[in-house]
């Protein structure tokens, strides 16, 4: 009698289960990358296949729109309309300030028409509060502040400004800010600005105040310059010589050149240094 032998079976190894990719999106990107570039003939490398999945991926990850809840800034537009017809025309050197509401803020999109109105049936000359509201099956309302601000032009530095430098129109420009935020001493005109000497350095930006400025020289060490005394109601002028370098209004040392006498006196303009007589 013939015995067959039986032969075992060996058991198959276990199979890893197939990558199913939850957004196959980035993962076509990918491949279309690699045969585009086979086509053409360029290397694939690594990381062109690697960003293509990186960046669909993130894609994915970005966060969902605000389908049901209200946008803010829509919210915010129609407080500053209804705002608007409460407030008296705004004037060149005003400005509105609407709220503003926490960007976070989720209210659920309401069906119908969002009212806006006064919360009193007066305000104030520069504030209100607006109350908007939804009338739907889930009801809400929020109310937004309003405010009406002063503004003013103020000359601030185009540039950083060194210590000493002679003010022209290309180190400053003039922009228009709210009152509140000006510091005191702020310059308004740009013309007063101009041809004055910087006293400490002056970042860019910054507004520029008359404490950061010292007035131009008018009289410089050794210029002739004319003597103005006043004597008993007589106005007696003589010639001089400037001793040392003087602002305008700031006092300086003259020579008489009648009498030779050194004397202190007040630089009035670029020619004239009136004395002060005990």
């Amino acid at each position: 009698m013939r015995i067959t032998p039986k032969f075992r079976r060996q058991p198959e190894p276990a199979r890893a289960p197939a990558f199913r990719p939850r957004n196959p999106a980035p993962f076509a990107a990918a491949a279309g990358a690699a045969a585009a570039a086979l086509l053409l003939g360029a290397p694939l490398s690594a990381d062109a296949s690697t960003s293509a999945i990186s960046s669909g991926a993130s894609s994915a990850a970005v966060a969902a729109p605000r389908g049901n809840f209200e946008d803010i800034a829509s919210l915010e537009s129609l407080a500053r309309a209804e705002a608007g017809r409460q407030f008296p025309p705004l004037t060149d050197h005003q400005r509105m300030v609407v709220g503003p509401l926490e960007p976070q803020l989720e209210l659920e999109r309401c069906r119908q028409p969002v009212r806006a109105g006064l919360t009193t049936a007066r305000h104030m000359q520069d504030r209100a509060t607006i109350e908007l509201k939804c009338q739907d099956l889930k009801p809400w309302h929020i109310y937004v502040q309003i405010r009406i601000v002063g503004t003013s032009p103020v000359v601030v530095a185009a540039h950083a400004i060194v210590a000493g430098t002679v003010l022209k129109d290309g180190d400053f420009r003039v922009e228009q800010r709210d009152l509140s935020q000006l510091p005191p001493g702020f310059l308004d005109d740009p013309a007063i600005a101009a041809g004055l000497t910087a006293s400490r350095p002056i970042s860019e930006g910054a507004f520029i105040t008359n404490q950061q400025l010292l007035a131009a020289r008018v009289v410089q060490r050794g210029q002739a310059v004319t003597l103005l005394a006043d004597a008993g109601g007589i106005s007696v002028r003589m010639a001089g010589k400037a001793l040392s370098d003087g602002l305008i209004n700031q006092r300086v040392k003259v020579q008489n050149l009648s009498s030779g006498r050194v004397v202190e006196g007040i630089a009035r303009s670029e020619q004239v240094v009136q004395i002060i007589l005990d």
